[in-house]
């Protein structure tokens, strides 16, 4: 993989298609990139210290893993699948859609995506507003 810098144009950047799938499109990256260990522990602290805890539920790579949040509220899940908008930025979607639903769909999204992206990190947190405890520009 090139460069990960707004200036450096990189061979790959994986985005979500429409059938839920990851697949790799040519195009520049808007800002470095922060390694997936460390946001994932930025992500679990923000949610300690807000009141929406979260666990780890699977471990990716610590350098360079793609991230599912799962959120946890008293209508059922989301999961949260991190992206890149058309400007380059990072951004979240729905995964499971707008609507939140069964654990078992969850789980079954979930492990789509590890077909996918075995190096992938998954997350849990409670949250009863369905947000996530760090910021996010969810598209």
């Amino acid at each position: 993989m090139g460069q990960t810098t707004a200036s450096r144009k990189i061979s790959l950047i994986p985005h979500q298609n429409a059938k839920g799938g990851w697949q790799a499109q040519e195009g520049y990256l808007a800002e470095d990139r922060v390694k997936a260990g460390f946001w994932v522990q930025m992500a679990l602290r923000m949610g300690q210290s807000d009141g929406r805890y979260g666990t780890v539920l699977k471990k990716g790579d610590p350098d360079a893993g793609g991230v599912l949040v799962m959120l946890r509220g008293r209508e059922g899940v989301s999961v949260l699948s991190q992206i890149r908008a058309a400007d380059g930025s990072a951004a979240w979607i729905r995964g499971t859609g707008p609507a939140n639903v069964d654990q078992e769909t969850a789980d079954a999204y979930v492990a789509r995506q590890q077909k996918f992206d075995p190096d992938l990190w998954v997350l849990e947190f409670e949250s009863p507003d369905m947000l996530p405890p760090f910021e996010a520009t969810i598209v």
